[in-house]
């Protein structure tokens, strides 16, 4: 039930408040260690969170978990997205705008791992070639908070107030949005918590 009442109930990641205004919170993130993997929603039949599956799978949510250990690694909030991300090298995705040009617009979804993983050799190894385990320096982000779904238009929104404002502030904005969702979808829309994350220098 608390699952609908949108409880949070899993590990979520520690952060320090640098500062806080009316309009975001910036935050310092310490290093992790991220499950992701990189696709194109157009191969998952439209589905932007195809990549989903792929990661409950790696962890054993949905079952026996796929990786070499068939270790269960708890689930942890939130998810997270993040669009036109063009998948470069398998071990180094890097972050393109999509363009007129047609160029395919991929989708990179992570699960942060829980804090007992502290390396990437300490978090049990895939056995889908798709999911890519890797640690993640400290980062510090713009971040702002809201209920409802997550609609494009929505996330659209969020991203250019907080952009503008940060940029109005003087932070230099360093790269592409993160959308942090750590609602399951059955959870009632107005309960749920998500977050527009922008990294800042």
């Amino acid at each position: 039930m608390g699952l609908i009442l949108g409880k949070i109930t899993v590990e979520t990641p520690k952060y320090e408040v640098i500062q806080s205004t009316n309009d975001y919170e910036i935050r310092k993130y310490p290093p992790s260690v991220i499950a992701e993997v990189t696709y194109d929603p157009s191969e998952m039949k439209g589905n932007k969170d195809g990549g989903f599956t792929i990661l409950a799978n790696y962890i054993g949510a949905l079952g026996n978990p796929q990786n070499t250990k068939s270790e269960k690694v708890a689930m942890t909030a939130p998810v997270i997205t993040q669009n036109n991300a063009e998948k470069i090298a398998m071990t180094a995705p890097v972050i393109t705008k999509t363009d007129e040009s047609g160029e395919k617009n991929m989708v990179r979804m992570q699960f942060i791992l829980p804090s007992k993983y502290e390396r990437a050799e300490d978090a049990p190894k895939p056995l889908d070639e798709r999911v890519v385990i890797k640690e993640e320096g400290e980062k510090k982000y713009g971040a702002v908070k809201f209920s409802g779904l997550t609609s494009d238009g929505v996330v659209t929104d969020k991203v250019e107030k907080l952009k503008s404002a940060l940029e109005k502030d003087g932070y230099k904005v360093i790269g592409d949005f993160l959308l942090a969702r750590y609602n399951p979808p059955w959870t009632l829309p107005p309960l749920r918590t998500n977050e527009v994350l922008i990294p800042v220098e």
